[in-house]
């Protein structure tokens, strides 16, 4: 189906809720159909206004099929020119009920209702995913953020599945055996209703369906209540569910939310389920939140993986009050919803969770992602302009979440947390159960702060870019600071668009850093808050004291900048950066490296060789993950291919070193295993890894999960030290959903023509589900000789547009994003997708994107190859 049938302007969506107020839906399921398709009646009460009485509008419904019958206030209406995704409706009364029954299809995509077949015990498995437009895949519904209702499901299903929906069931009655195309003798089924819904946007309500087995506690709300609490996930997953951290985890964030939005839980209930092929983290639907089902964790995995999952938990909760409760009117105010919950989750964990460091694991992650995103072509204002549908899928992006919560947080350090909160409680109390728009938000702020917020808001969420804050700094003979300055500059490279070349007010904090005689370590010694305005800002309380080994702008990260140190400082980070006290001030100094190293003005080896002297101190789960992943990037991409090979091979040797030395069962021996899996090349390094494999060579400690089994074994595979019998032999070992993705991802990394030319015909024909297709993208890409996919650029040019035609969105998204030929790094690939960019601008802009933003990196690592020629450092065998 094309984009344009599919799309809804933002135009259409404002005329259609002038003319429309829709009261209720009533949603009846029959899932005992067979595998294909389900059958669905929505009934929908709806008024219209005056204006628009005697006209016409449309329902929204997705589907390869006609409607069987649509009736308008009792008259039957004629479907004859269903387009697959608008049904007409007319003419309308004052007082509208409409009845659509229809027949749906399942999903494989993720999208809509998804069906997935457990292949353990050949159970099927559904759960709904609906935004941004997809409701209107399992039910007809007018599809839009402002125009909520009450809606109530009836769902006919297998009667050992258990089905949950956004509000508790009122009554669950068998039915006996009915007919079922797939199971001779049809099926025993049973009927479930649900209580009607408050009233909520279409695109988060839900519904998931299986023989999910589950789990169940309760807590009091802040207004006495007792809401019940479940947890689920398939039944061959069960064992290794750990509910209990999940049921403490959401207790402190109901604790922490209530106290700080001043309003008690909205919704009757509290479902956490974990869902298969889901394709994002979590999906905030009100009381039904679903979850990747890789936060089931069937053994060993690394604090940041256990960290990450406490933060989407925590994020997801803070949505029910942020977003399910007080809806943003429409697409544009997307960033708010989820800016919010990053932030508040963020807050949630560093204040009412044992994560206190939750402000590091932000700045390592989320302000790292935010910068990538910004300083890319495709960047775009917070507030961006959503015409349509087609631009809010292509808008979940670093701006909307990771930029947006650090504004966030810099409003928060410009106004006073208390004073945001206090506009925020009075925000919630006014719009509940309503939509809004930003004006709306920041009126409260500015009432709470006594604040005028205009210009900010002009400054920092109508503008594109991220600034740069370099430190200049003036001593005497003696070593004592005459002047200390904070020069700022415009976003380098970013759009021209006017405003984007703005200098932004920020609030930060200085810090000063020196040797502890006692301890060894670099510690703050001084602490200064500040307005930073313009080009050019004195740091008057610095002036007459002694300059301290480290001056660290930007210290506690309150602002949201690139930061550059002086010279002095940056020699006291370079050589002592595990010594700098803090987990966040030594992310803020590492953020910094890895900067000047996308910037073209410092080494990847260098790099390489800061990362190795000093990780093995890092205790900071998600510091090391960051660390090792632009570790990869920096021998992968931003290195040329004659300095690469030996400086992965240097790396990979210190990597083994890190592994014996770090302690026992820890997590940095974890993660220092899985990394040098990832560069082994050598005879010796992949003997020692398949000896880890083969158990043959025992790390003290190590938990050698099936899991990790299958990433070292795809290692050496891709290396060409194991192959089809491994392969097999692990696959019916873990004969699971996760062992055959696993198997999957290793048979597309087989270096041979043959398995690359396979796994890339299957993605081309589109014969693989969502997940299916993602693994066999990223083993494709597991190669030692680029050579080997060479070709496939000149595939990737000639195909893409063909495959982004034939697929929904989020499959066409994931062939263009992890197909991109970014192996290959050359000016010539380069220049192709600049060509292919531009010229499907007008008729595929996601597509453009996705091609534009690949070319973006490309250039960039081009630059940093150029950088490094020319300014060659080695990396040393030993550390």
């Amino acid at each position: 189906m094309s984009s344009a049938r599919l799309n809804i302007t933002r135009e259409e969506a404002a005329q259609r809720a002038a003319a429309l107020t829709v009261d209720a839906y009533e949603v009846s399921l029959d899932l005992t159909r067979g595998a294909e398709r389900f059958a669905v009646t929505s009934t929908v009460t709806f008024a219209a206004s005056e204006d628009a009485v005697g006209s016409s509008t449309w329902i929204d419904w997705v589907a390869t099929t006609a409607p069987r019958a649509v009736t308008l206030n009792g008259e039957r209406l004629d479907v004859a020119d269903f387009d697959g995704a608008r049904v007409a409706v007319g003419p309308l009364a004052a007082q509208n009920t409409l009845v659509v029954e229809a027949e749906g299809d399942y999903s494989t995509t993720g999208e809509g209702l998804h069906r997935f077949v457990d292949p353990v015990d050949q159970e099927v498995y559904l759960y709904t995913q609906f935004e941004v437009p997809d409701s209107r895949r399992m039910f007809p519904v007018f599809e839009q953020p402002d125009l909520k209702a009450s809606f109530a499901f009836r769902v006919t299903a297998p009667a050992h599945w258990a089905v949950v929906s956004n509000q508790p069931e009122t009554s669950r009655r068998p039915l006996g055996r009915v007919e079922n195309e797939d199971s001779l003798g049809g099926v025993d089924a049973a009927v479930w209703e649900f209580a009607p819904t408050p009233r909520i946007s279409s695109y988060i309500t839900a519904l998931v369906a299986g023989p999910y087995r589950s789990t169940h506690s309760e807590l009091s709300s802040a207004d006495g209540r007792t809401i019940p609490l479940g947890v689920y996930c398939r039944a061959s997953l069960f064992e290794h569910l750990d509910a209990d951290a999940v049921f403490d985890l959401t207790r402190r964030g109901f604790e922490f939310f209530e106290a700080q939005y001043g309003h008690p839980y909205p919704f009757e209930k509290y479902d956490q389920l974990f869902v298969p092929e889901f394709n994002a983290g979590a999906m905030e639907n009100a009381g039904c939140v679903t979850f990747l089902e890789s936060y089931v964790f069937r053994g060993t995995v690394t604090e940041a993986v256990v960290e990450r999952r406490a933060i989407t938990i925590l994020h997801e909760l803070a949505h029910m009050w942020f977003g399910d409760l007080v809806t943003m009117r429409w697409w544009n105010d997307l960033w708010l919803n989820e800016s919010f919950a990053e932030f508040m989750s963020t807050l949630a964990a560093a204040e009412n969770t044992e994560y206190t460091g939750a402000w590091t694991t932000f700045s390592s992650m989320e302000k790292n992602w935010a910068y990538r995103q910004d300083q890319l072509s495709s960047t775009h204002p917070i507030t961006a302009q959503i015409r349509d549908l087609d631009d809010v899928l292509v808008n979940f992006d670093g701006i909307t979440y990771a930029k947006g919560a650090s504004v966030l947080r810099q409003l928060v350090a410009w106004v006073g947390q208390e004073n945001f909160m206090a506009g925020v409680r009075e925000y919630i109390a006014k719009h509940a159960w309503s939509n809004t728009e930003l004006p709306d938000l920041m009126t409260e702020l500015e009432a709470s702060s006594g604040r005028d917020l205009s210009e900010w808001t002009r400054q920092w969420l109508e503008t594109s870019g991220v600034n740069t804050l370099h430190v200049e700094v003036d001593t005497d003979a003696s070593g004592t600071i005459a002047s200390l300055r904070l020069r700022q500059t415009a976003p380098d490279g970013s759009p021209t668009a006017p405003g984007d070349d703005i200098l932004r007010p920020h609030r930060l904090a200085v810090g000063f850093y020196d040797v502890d005689e006692a301890t060894g370590r670099l510690t703050r010694t001084d602490r200064f808050e500040l307005d930073v305005a313009g080009e050019l800002t004195e740091v008057a309380e610095a002036a007459g004291r002694r300059r301290p080994a480290l001056i660290l702008p930007n210290d506690d990260d309150l602002a949201y900048a690139k930061i550059r140190l002086d010279d002095a400082s940056w020699e006291a980070a370079s050589t002592r950066l595990k010594d700098v006290d803090g987990s966040l001030p030594r992310t803020l100094l590492w953020g910094a490296a890895w900067d000047t190293v996308r910037d073209g003005e410092a080494s990847a080896a260098w790099f390489a060789e800061l990362i190795l002297a000093n990780i093995g101190e890092e205790r900071d789960s998600t510091v090391v993950q960051t660390l090792l992943r632009q570790l990869a990037t920096s021998l992968s991409q931003y290195l040329p291919e004659a300095q690469s090979r030996p400086a992965r091979e240097r790396v990979a040797d210190r990597l083994w070193a890190l592994t014996e030395q770090a302690e026992a069962g820890s997590d940095n021996q974890l993660q220092f295993v899985k990394a040098f899996a990832l560069h082994a090349r050598t005879g010796a390094q992949l003997d020692a890894l398949d000896a880890v494999v083969d158990e043959r060579s025992v790390l003290p400690g190590l938990d050698l999960t099936t899991d990790l089994k299958w990433e070292l074994l795809t290692a050496l595979v891709a290396a060409g030290r194991a192959g089809e019998e491994q392969i097999a032999a692990a696959a019916q070992a873990d004969a699971t959903a996760t062992g055959a993705l696993a198997a999957l991802q290793a048979r597309a990394a087989v270096p041979t023509a043959e398995a690359k030319q396979e796994a890339w015909r299957r993605v081309v024909a589109g014969e693989l589900s969502n997940t299916e297709q993602r693994q066999a993208l990223i083993g494709f890409g597991r190669v030692h000789d680029r050579s080997l996919i060479a070709p496939y650029a000149e595939e990737y040019f000639s195909r893409i547009e063909q495959v982004w035609d034939s697929r929904s969105h989020e499959m066409a998204e994931t062939a263009a994003t992890l197909g991109f030929p970014a192996a290959q790094v050359g000016q010539e690939v380069a220049d192709r997708a600049t060509e292919l960019s531009e010229r499907v601008k007008g008729s595929r802009a996601g597509l453009s994107r996705v091609v534009a933003e690949g070319r973006d990196e490309m250039v960039r690592a081009l630059a940093a190859r150029a950088h490094a020629e020319e300014n060659v450092h080695e990396v040393s065998a030993a550390g």
